[in-house]
Parts: structure tokens; C-alpha cells; sequence
């Protein structure tokens, strides 16, 4: 049996994702850092998958530690309601936004097998929301105040 990791040695995969997002937030996007560029679709649309990975092991986490700490449980389950949230206000932004040219969002399937980078985001954002739909109500999603505090 080999030995458990160290908690710096424990998921690196998290860690590193965490880092590229850091990264990514402190580098400037544009040569002038008093002018940062706004965000594009191909932008949300990489956020929006980052942010669904992330809701997928939020709902893991909750389920698997619900039995055991079910405080807990609930806390990440709030969680996981309160991240769909924002991965559906990402997913409406992306729409809002104009498309580069009208060429960049055209179907072609030798160049992109899973179809226009349009699809591809909703898509992936109605395979999450069947998770959402089997796990909350209406009232989670429109609920503004937490369970953080409530013991």
C-alpha cells in the first residue's frame, strides 16, 4: 500500500488549475495595463468550462461527504447551487457578446468534430444544468442568503 500524500504533494491536478487561473488573472491581457481588453467568447467560453469541471467536483465532493459530515455536506452542496449560478450568469454573458466575424462561429465539421464553439458552450452548460435539475429546486437557485451561518 503505497503512503498517503503530504498536503503539499495532495491534488496537484486542483493545484495547478488554481495556479493558471492566478496566473492568468495578474498577467495583463492588453499592453497597456490602464486599458485591460474586455472579455471575449472564446474567454467566457474557456471560464465556462473551468467553472463546470469545478460545479462537476463540487457535486461529487457533496455527495461523497454528506453521509460522514453531513454539515459539511451541506455547505458544499450550497456551493455547488451558488457556482451554477454563476456558470449560467457566464454562459448568458457569452451570448450578449458580438462574435468576432461571422466566419468564427460557422459550422465546420473537419475543423471542429464537437461543432461551432456556440454550440459546444451550450451544450456543456445543458449537460450541467441536468445535475442542477436533478439536485435543487427552483427556490435553491433563487435563494440570496447561505446556509453558512445557520448551525
Amino acid at each position: 500500500m503505497s503512503p498517503l500524500p503530504s498536503p503539499a504533494d495532495a491534488h496537484p491536478y486542483l493545484r495547478a488549475a488554481t495556479a493558471g487561473i492566478r496566473h492568468h488573472a495578474r498577467t495583463p491581457t492588453h499592453a497597456s495595463p490602464d486599458a485591460p481588453e474586455p472579455a471575449d467568447r472564446p474567454h467566457l467560453d474557456t471560464l465556462h468550462a473551468h467553472l463546470t469541471a469545478v460545479h462537476q467536483l463540487l457535486d461529487q465532493l457533496a455527495d461523497t461527504t454528506h453521509p460522514q459530515h453531513p454539515a459539511a455536506g451541506r455547505h458544499l452542496a450550497t456551493a455547488h447551487t451558488r457556482l451554477w449560478q454563476a456558470t449560467a450568469a457566464v454562459h448568458d454573458a457569452f451570448h450578449l457578446l458580438p462574435t468576432a466575424s461571422q466566419d468564427s462561429t460557422a459550422c465546420r465539421p473537419e475543423r471542429l468534430p464537437e461543432g461551432p464553439p456556440v454550440l459546444t458552450i451550450c451544450q456543456r452548460h445543458l449537460t450541467a444544468g441536468h445535475t442542477v435539475r436533478r439536485k435543487t429546486t427552483p427556490t435553491d437557485l433563487t435563494r440570496t442568503r447561505t446556509t453558512a451561518c445557520q448551525r
